[in-house]
């Protein structure tokens, strides 16, 4: 079977760090951080004092009438605005004639929880006839990838990945192969996810998961010896997928090549990794062989560094049983010190960094980095960006249930 060459076209993006791809990235390589304060639900009731919420974001800023965005949760917006994004900066445009062939594959963690908690709510103090009648359609996490692709008039392959905080990379190293394969010449993919409300956060404090540090500043610290917990943070991250001859004829601007894509289950425990990170590990190592890469190529990997205990030692130690002793030469950050976990939008705004670092030669940093720890002893690009050239680079996801997926970016040569 020949497998078609596919290239990445368009990027898009809201998120704590910015409203667009060139603030964000801006923002990225300044070290800023995009945590702040709790504001979204009253922080005196919880032990996690900060969260990475979007800033200044209105979802009629990007063409939908507040009467239509009323029917949609927080997490389709997002996926919209990202959308609309990346198909401008593709300069792609969908008409009757290739709208077969335009699929949309967009992951939600956990959907409209949001949704889901206000309404029940309205159940309770006034019974099933106040429920909205959109409950279901906004609620569900489909809806991102449904709402985009009627948007945009995108007729072909649409789905939705469910794969909590490996969401984004598994939608689009599944949006890779449809493309790969034959099955469309376009993809628009990634994740959203709106997680800051009243039982999401609840119940990650409940499991001990997010930082209960009250400083925005600093909470977000992976790979330090006091990180206490990842910062809860929200947005879309969404990439154009295209087939390079397909790109090539209508003279779009390509990023990237995307090559490999490794995706793996720790069969292990339903919120901690697997010890030493075996499978993490073993979706590395598939994305390398898939993406015909030998270890000592890779240059960077975009970690998924979430500023837990477990996460941060154990994919230390994949990478070092992956790449041997090219682990000390290649370098690794983890953008979630300046974002926040976006949970299932992190492997796609985390994709958007990965080719962007490729594209301008720049490394953003781990920030908070000021004491590390000993079991993390990596080149982390610790609080500063880089200049480093970047010829190929791996963008890492792994996720409660032991999901664990992986991206391999290539600097595109014709």
């Amino acid at each position: 079977m020949d497998m078609k060459r596919v290239v990445v076209t368009g990027l898009g993006t809201v998120n704590p760090l910015g409203n667009d791809v060139e603030t964000t990235w801006a923002n990225a390589l300044a070290g800023k951080s995009g945590v702040g304060p709790l504001t979204r639900l009253n922080a005196d009731e919880y032990p996690a004092k900060v969260a990475a919420e979007l800033k200044d974001f209105n979802i009629e800023d990007f063409g939908i009438e507040k009467k239509e965005a009323r029917k949609m949760d927080r997490f389709t917006h997002y996926a919209i605005a990202a959308s609309l994004m990346a198909v401008k900066d593709a300069n792609l445009e969908i008409t009757e004639e290739n709208a077969n062939r335009v699929g949309t594959w967009i992951g939600s963690g956990i959907g409209g929880m949001e949704t889901f908690e206000t309404q029940y709510e309205t159940f309770l103090k006034r019974g099933y006839r106040r429920v909205s009648p959109f409950f279901v359609p906004m609620m569900i996490p489909d809806m991102a990838a449904g709402q985009v692709s009627i948007l945009l008039g995108a007729k072909g392959f649409n789905s939705c990945t469910v794969t909590a905080c490996a969401t984004g990379t598994n939608s689009i190293g599944d949006a890779f192969k449809v493309i790969q394969r034959g099955d469309a010449d376009v993809m628009i993919t990634g994740g959203a996810e709106a997680p800051i409300t009243k039982m999401s956060v609840a119940g990650f404090c409940a499991n001990t998961a997010l930082s209960t540090n009250p400083d925005p500043e600093t909470a977000s610290r992976p790979f330090d010896s006091e990180r206490d917990g990842f910062v809860i943070g929200e947005g879309a991250g969404i990439v154009i997928l295209e087939e390079l001859e397909h790109a090539v004829k209508r003279g779009a601007t390509i990023y990237a090549e995307i090559v490999g894509y490794g995706c793996t289950g720790d069969a292990y425990h339903i919120t901690a990794p697997a010890p030493g990170g075996e499978g993490g590990a073993r979706a590395m190592k598939m994305a390398l062989d898939d993406a015909g890469v030998t270890p000592d190529q890779m240059d960077y990997i975009n970690a998924h560094g979430t500023s837990t205990a477990y996460n941060d030692k154990y994919e230390t130690m994949a990478v070092k049983e992956v790449f041997g002793d090219h682990a000390n030469r290649l370098a690794m950050s983890s953008t979630k010190s300046m974002t926040g976990h976006l949970l299932g939008a992190a492997g796609g705004v985390e994709a958007i960094f990965t080719v962007l670092a490729m594209k301008d030669g720049k490394l953003p940093p781990t920030i908070n980095l000021q004491n590390p720890d000993p079991d993390c002893d990596l080149d982390y690009v610790a609080n500063e960006a880089r200049e480093q050239e970047v010829n190929v680079a791996m963008s890492n996801s792994l996720g409660f249930g032991g999901h664990n997926a992986t991206l391999v970016f290539k600097k595109y040569v014709k």
